[in-house]
C-alpha cells in the first residue's frame, strides 16, 4: 500500500524545487528514460532518515555544480510503485535500493549509488562523489 500523499508531498517539493521531474508512472519512466539521449540523474526518493538527511541535502549540494547532467528526474519508493518498478528495469543488475541515485549516459546506467553508500555519511562526502562522478562522465571532454 502507498504512502498516504500528504506525508510524502514536503519530500517531493524538495526534489522539485532543487528542478527534478517526477516521474509518476511507467508510461513516465518509459518515455523519459527510455530513448533518453545525453545524460541524466534519477533519485529514487523515500521517506527514510537517510533520504531526509543524506541524500537529499547531498543532491541540493551536487545540483551546484558543473557540469551536471542534462536531465533529472526523481521517482518515489513507496508512494509511486509502478514509476520506482520501471525505473529500476533500466538500472541492469543493480540491486533495487531507496534512497539511490543512478546517472546514465545514452540510457546506460555509468555509476549508481546504493543506500548503503548514503547512509551514516555526510551530505557533503555523498556531493562530493556525486561531482566527482559528474565530471567524470558528464564533463566536456565527454560530451
Amino acid at each position: 500500500m502507498p504512502y498516504n500523499p500528504a506525508l510524502v508531498a514536503p519530500m517531493r517539493a524538495e526534489m522539485t524545487r532543487m528542478g527534478a521531474r517526477e516521474l509518476t508512472n511507467s508510461a513516465d519512466v518509459d518515455a523519459t528514460i527510455g530513448d533518453q539521449k545525453g545524460s541524466m540523474l534519477v533519485f529514487v526518493n523515500s521517506v527514510c532518515g537517510c533520504a531526509a538527511g543524506n541524500a537529499r541535502p547531498a543532491l541540493a549540494l551536487a545540483l551546484n555544480h558543473k557540469p551536471l547532467p542534462q536531465h533529472v528526474v526523481t521517482v518515489f519508493a513507496g508512494q509511486d510503485l509502478d514509476a520506482v518498478a520501471r525505473a529500476r528495469q533500466y538500472f541492469g543488475e543493480y540491486q533495487p535500493s531507496s534512497p539511490s541515485i543512478a546517472l546514465l549516459r545514452d540510457g546506460e546506467v555509468v555509476h549508481f549509488v546504493h543506500r548503503h553508500q548514503i547512509e551514516g555519511r555526510s551530505p557533503q562526502a555523498i556531493a562530493a562523489d556525486l561531482t566527482a562522478a559528474f565530471d567524470r562522465f558528464f564533463g566536456a571532454a565527454v560530451a
